[in-house]
């Protein structure tokens, strides 16, 4: 579940293992790059944690944000 909080929004997701997150941060990837919004992320084994902000905002959360953490959850579906 994403929170948002100190101007960002945040999730961990938790994978099986750390091929299974790494293959899902391959397709946000994609996903960010079409969008021309990439997220700050980070990848512990099979954790892998976001922080979205629209830099060229304010660093706020915008509708940027919402729209790609709506596709990352999509990809998880």
């Amino acid at each position: 579940m994403w929170k948002e909080q100190d101007n960002k929004l945040t999730r961990t997701i938790e994978f099986k293992d750390f091929v299974s997150a790494f293959g899902f941060m391959s397709k946000v990837a994609i996903v960010a790059e079409k969008m021309n919004h990439h997220p700050n992320w980070s990848n512990v084994y099979n954790k892998v944690s976001f922080e979205l902000t629209t830099h060229d905002a304010g660093n706020t959360v915008t509708e940027k944000d919402r729209t790609l953490a709506k596709a990352i959850d999509d990809l998880l579906a």
